[in-house]
Order: C-alpha cells, then sequence, then structure tokens
C-alpha cells in the first residue's frame, strides 16, 4: 500500500501524486528555512554586519513564506481535478525557481558575493508573482 493510500482524501480515497509531492518540497523548504535562520541568528551574527543581517533574514522569510505557500498548493492538488494539475506544476516551478533566485542570491550577498549578483534577486522576485498569478489562474478555471 501507497503512501497516498493512507491518508483521508476528498479525492475518493487516493491522493495525487503531485499533492504529496509537493507537500513534502514545501515542508522541506520550510524545515530548510528554519535551520539556515538558525545559523544566521546564532553562527553568522557575529561575522557579518548588520545590513548583511538583514539580507539573510529576509532571505529566509521569503523561503519560509513561499515554502508555506508550496505546502498550500500541493493541499489545492488534492480538490483541483487532475487534467488541470499542469498548471499547479507550472506554478510550483516558478516559486521553487523564485525561491532559489530570490532567496539564493540574498543568502550569497549576504556572504560577501559580489554585488552584481543582485541582479538576479528582481528575476527570483518576479518568478515569485508568476507562480502566485500562475496558481490563482488553476483556481479561477477550476
Amino acid at each position: 500500500m501507497s503512501d497516498s493510500e493512507n491518508l483521508p482524501c476528498v479525492c475518493q480515497g487516493k491522493w495525487p501524486d503531485l499533492a504529496l509531492n509537493l507537500m513534502r518540497i514545501g515542508a522541506g523548504l520550510a524545515g530548510i528555512a528554519v535551520a539556515v535562520g538558525a545559523f544566521g541568528a546564532h553562527a553568522l551574527k557575529d561575522v557579518i554586519d548588520l545590513q548583511a543581517m538583514q539580507l539573510w533574514k529576509t532571505a529566509v522569510d521569503y523561503q519560509m513564506h513561499h515554502a508555506l505557500g508550496i505546502l498550500a498548493l500541493g493541499l489545492s492538488a488534492v480538490v483541483i481535478p487532475e487534467g488541470k494539475h499542469p498548471a499547479i506544476r507550472r506554478s510550483a516551478v516558478a516559486l521553487l525557481v523564485g525561491i532559489g533566485l530570490f532567496s539564493g542570491s540574498l543568502y550569497a550577498l549576504a556572504l560577501g558575493a559580489p554585488r552584481v549578483l543582485g541582479l538576479i534577486t528582481p528575476i527570483g522576485g518576479l518568478a515569485l508573482v508568476v507562480g502566485w498569478a500562475l496558481w490563482v489562474v488553476a483556481l479561477w478555471r477550476r
């Protein structure tokens, strides 16, 4: 019996694999955000300056917020018909790319990467916005 057959569901007994995978990814990213946040608060507090610490905190906050969004996206994949799952997948990809580019570039900048890397941050922010917009479209077309 697979994991998806053991979970309660509004989708006739079996959770879609997409839903489970997105919830796993979201939970994993949230856990990483907690660990990275704690690392910044404790291990980096005497190593980086206040401005760099603020960048670190912003990166952690955005990673956590969007990890929770991916968790919720997974839950929405339970109630959205599987025929609409490509839209959910596109939303998830955009959110993951956004987290990587936005938070990743801020983590790197906080640790002293060249300032030119800051050019990537708004691209990541745009990917996050696109991810949310794609989710709205998927829900709207449900």
